[in-house]
């Protein structure tokens, strides 16, 4: 999505761009000034690595004091003010210059003190388009005065310029983009320099299509990249030096295999040998993942990998300047949770089931639809993906397609937007990858509940798993987008595959259904070429002459949580590389080869 305050972010930056350039096109030139020497300098100087970081905010961050005085209610947040509305519980505002807005509700801790709970909502990030919003505790600081942290996701983008020399006197080019992998799409392939004007081109030959013209000054390499938020400062990375480019930094040294390190998360820790499972045979895995090369803007990208075994995490790692306090987008894989959900609603007494209609939870203003395929339609034909909306995330013409609805404007509420998809199948004839399910499932579990969404996953998820930390992405119309792309720390994605490993308990407490945690990850049906329960992916492994069973969330990227229930083994991987078929290298290649042999049997 590209909104206005994005485009004008991008117009700004390229009328920055022209005016450092035209002196480089002769527009402007200093009087009497010499004429500039003719340029000789050629690309081979620019072999090398290039770094460049971006940082578009959010400017707003740190305390949030909400007081009221006389009746009326006043916020305040790094020099800005707002004036909150109230109705009944809850208080709600947003800030006059769109950066960003609260709302929350006056409430009671366990132990009867006041605060009040809710979620900041932070704007529109330039990077990817979207809106997130993150859980904000504020605390009493006398009466009718709360306070707390706000924190908001960082909208920041990082870019790598590789520059080498062929033999054929080329100078070749690729990017390198760990947090959305835009070098994928912008198919650098080499690189032209003529003075200290420079061209970044997609292809071998002078035909090539120009990707980026940008200038060399002061060892400062700046591309205009319109599509990635603007101009670009690359400075080039020494020789040998650190970087964040490769796996870890450089020079690397010899892996050492340590425990994780026990936090107040809920993780209990240990060592690989108190759980069975190969130290030798790990420590070569890890070193694997710290040797791959990063030589091509198909290189596989790991950025970080988790093991745990009999309910203990054991291993631990994190990679290309990844670590366990940042969190990391979990694309598709947190559809999974818009079924965690649903059970997680069951367990608590909401009135829903599989076979709910959908048209039960339809409101009056949404239509009533005779269609009697729409009127067969229920909870359980969302939950494994065979609804018959016409809606395929495969297919670019569809109009239910991800990419398709996301795009439009002319209905910003996606929900409304989804129940007007014509239906073309019967629910339940075929299986079809469809990311507007999992969101519909998750409104209309929402209307069950009759509770906000992040307000049920806060209550019924977070606060019994100890996920303290994480950021909801929201559709136009602020409601929790559940298609996938919420952000958590990695520990604490890591355990819903733990929760359903455990038959829906967690540190001994339930959260789901044990009946429900079996149905979702049991193969209910065929999608493509595998199997699916409810939005958990259902699959076998060659294991010891044996073939074991594995549920895994799948996210684009290589974001996987996969668990092994014969085996007690809760696998998880993140990884940058998107849109890229080397994100299947972690479960294809990584799991039967390297993970599983280490596991002993017991």
């Amino acid at each position: 999505m590209l909104d206005a305050s994005r485009a004008a972010t991008l117009v700004l930056a390229l009328m920055a761009f022209m005016d450092f350039a035209r002196p480089l096109a002769g527009e402007e030139t200093v009087p009497g000034a010499p004429a500039a020497p003719a340029a000789s300098t050629t690309a081979q100087s620019l072999v090398g690595v290039w770094e460049s970081k971006r940082s578009f905010g959010p400017a707003v961050r740190g305390t949030l004091l909400v007081e009221r005085v006389g009746g009326t209610w006043r916020a305040e947040i790094a020099g800005r003010s707002a004036v909150p509305g109230q109705r009944g519980d809850r208080v709600a505002f947003e800030l006059s210059d769109a950066q960003g807005g609260f709302e929350g509700r006056l409430e009671k801790d366990a132990a009867g003190k006041p605060r009040i709970s809710g979620f900041w909502r932070q704007p529109v990030m330039v990077t990817n388009g979207m809106r997130f919003a993150s859980p904000v505790v504020l605390s009493p600081l006398g009466v009718d005065r709360y306070a707390g942290p706000v924190a908001p996701l960082d909208d920041e983008m990082t870019l790598y310029l590789v520059v080498q020399a062929s033999e054929t006197g080329i100078v070749s080019a690729f990017l390198r983009n760990p947090e959305r992998n835009a070098g994928r799409f912008l198919t650098a392939e080499r690189v032209e320099r003529q003075g200290e004007t420079i061209r970044l081109l997609g292809g071998a030959d002078k035909q090539s299509p120009l990707l980026a013209d940008g200038v060399l000054r002061d060892d400062v390499l700046t591309l205009l990249l319109p599509s990635q938020g603007g101009a670009y400062d690359f400075r080039r990375v020494p020789p040998g030096g650190p970087t964040d480019l490769y796996p870890r930094s450089r020079p690397s040294v010899p892996y050492v295999y340590r425990p994780p390190v026990r936090l107040d998360d809920g993780w209990p820790t240990a060592s690989l040998e108190e759980v069975g499972l190969s130290r030798e045979a790990l420590t070569r895995f890890v070193q694997m993942l710290i040797d791959t090369p990063i030589d091509s803007p198909h290189a596989q990208e790991m950025h970080a990998v988790l093991i745990a075994r009999h309910g203990k995490l054991v291993l631990e790692e994190y990679f290309h300047g990844e670590h366990r306090d940042k969190p990391h987008d979990t694309r598709s894989a947190s559809k999974s949770l818009a079924a965690t959900l649903m059970g997680a609603a069951i367990q608590a007494g909401v009135k829903i089931e599989p076979s709910t209609p959908v048209q039960r939870l339809v409101t009056s203003a949404e239509g009533t639809p005779v269609d009697p395929l729409r009127q067969a339609l229920t909870l359980e034909h969302l939950l494994t993906m065979s609804s018959g909306l016409d809606c395929d995330d495969a297919d670019d013409g569809s109009p239910g397609n991800e990419n398709t609805m996301q795009e439009q404007t002319r209905q910003p509420d996606w929900v409304r937007y989804t129940l007007d998809l014509k239906m073309i199948r019967p629910p339940g004839a075929k299986a079809v990858y469809c990311s507007v399910n999992a969101n519909l499932l998750g409104a209309l579990v929402q209307r069950a509940a009759a509770r906000p969404l992040g307000e049920l996953f806060r209550d019924r998820i977070a606060a019994p798993l100890h996920i303290g930390r994480y950021f909801l992405n929201l559709t136009p119309t602020g409601e929790v987008y559940m298609g996938g792309g919420i952000r958590f720390l990695p520990r604490d994605f890591m355990k819903l595959g733990q929760l359903h490993l455990s038959g829906g308990v967690w540190n001994g407490k339930r959260v789901l259904p044990a009946s429900w945690v079996k149905r979702a990850t049991s193969p209910l049906v065929t999608l493509g070429a595998s199997r699916y329960g409810y939005f958990w992916w259902v699959s076998e492994y060659p294991y010891r002459g044996r073939m074991v069973k594995a549920f895994y969330a799948a996210g684009n990227g290589g974001q996987i949580v996969m668990a092994f229930p014969e085996l007690d083994l809760v696998v998880a991987f993140f990884g940058g590389s998107y849109a890229d078929r080397t994100a299947l290298v972690p479960q294809r290649d990584y799991v039967p080869r390297d993970i599983l042999p280490a596991v002993a049997e017991r």
